[in-house]
């Protein structure tokens, strides 16, 4: 079981973010750590890139969800937060495919 690159990514991302004191991006990046850490302790194993990708786009979804749910309530400012988190999740998303790329 080879360790993920994608998990590697988010660690170097962590530690940058954390010596440039982006706490924002941060608290981002630990969600998702976090995120991985607790699949690989439920299922007793280590999350290939695969894995990751999939805990990533989860997470990605469930801001998607937070975010209009707060534009419907009327809650920009949590929307606005929600809107910043998808942006650095983004980051570690594969570029989506172009129709000629298909």
């Amino acid at each position: 079981m080879s360790n993920s690159t994608l998990k590697e990514q988010l660690s170097a991302e962590m530690k940058v973010s954390m010596k440039a004191k982006d706490k924002q991006r941060l608290v981002v990046i630990r969600s998702l750590l976090a995120a991985i850490k607790q699949v690989e302790i439920d299922g007793q194993t280590t999350v290939d890139d695969a894995g990751v990708l999939a805990i990533i786009d989860k997470a990605m979804k469930q801001r998607r969800d937070s975010h209009q749910q707060f534009l419907d309530a009327d809650r920009p400012d949590l929307a606005e937060q929600e809107a910043y988190e998808m942006t650095v999740i983004q980051c570690f998303m594969p570029e989506a495919l172009t129709g000629d790329e298909m």
